[in-house]
């Protein structure tokens, strides 16, 4: 039988564990936005030198697991300098949300009509300038709805940090149900924190949608 009332008494156990799994998810973003800015750039660039590379790395990326990520990353790397599990994870996880992240960018910048560009151009800015000034605030607000739902996508794959034996939510339910044999209780809990984790940010990225909503009117 399963004693729900474990659900109430140990919640707040999982409190750390939680908050890695945010530190994990920021990280992880972060690196992932550095990445993906550069990969849309050099997806839209007119030398086949940085177009070629940038679209290899999307494809591969996007065409194998993460959780192979990972384990590349872990257990691959380890043969030339070792990683903890804790960098590791960051660093598979921002690759591969880097390369989902160039193409919401891309098609954020694309989107832009072409005239704004040439507009720019012909008042004297340089393609640099005209980019950063012009096209890119656009583009950004245009690509938050995308962002915010990869944002969220990345808070649940951190759980595959539990993989490397990073202590996030997922291990923390596995460890205490593996000493107690109540595993459907602890899993539950970190579902819970899941979902409380993902409804906040999808409230806070619906209200940051509105606000720019309202002000680009």
């Amino acid at each position: 039988m399963y004693d729900f009332s474990i659900i109430f008494e140990k919640f707040h156990l999982f409190l750390p564990a939680a908050v890695e799994t945010l530190k994990i998810t920021a990280a992880a973003i972060i690196v992932g936005m550095v990445i993906g800015l550069l990969t849309a750039f050099a997806r839209i660039s007119a030398f086949k030198v940085l177009r070629y590379p940038a679209s290899a790395y999307v494809t591969i990326i996007r065409g194998t697991p993460i959780l192979l990520q990972l384990f590349i990353v872990y257990y691959g790397l380890s043969g030339i300098i070792k990683l903890d599990p804790y960098p590791s994870a960051i660093i598979a996880f921002g690759v591969h949300n880097g390369a989902y992240i160039a193409e919401i960018f891309r098609g954020a910048i694309k989107s832009i009509d072409k005239g704004q560009m040439e507009a720019a151009r012909s008042i004297g800015m340089s393609k640099f300038k005209a980019m950063y000034r012009i096209i890119l605030p656009q583009a950004f607000k245009r690509a938050i709805p995308p962002l915010g739902n990869q944002l969220i996508i990345a808070t649940k794959d951190s759980s595959l940090a539990s993989a490397v034996t990073v202590r996030e939510l997922l291990l923390k339910s596995q460890q205490l149900g593996s000493s107690t044999y109540r595993f459907m209780e602890y899993f539950l809990i970190a579902g819970i924190y899941y979902f409380i984790i993902t409804s906040v940010l999808g409230l806070i990225i619906h209200k940051v949608e509105k606000r720019l909503d309202i002000s680009s009117r």
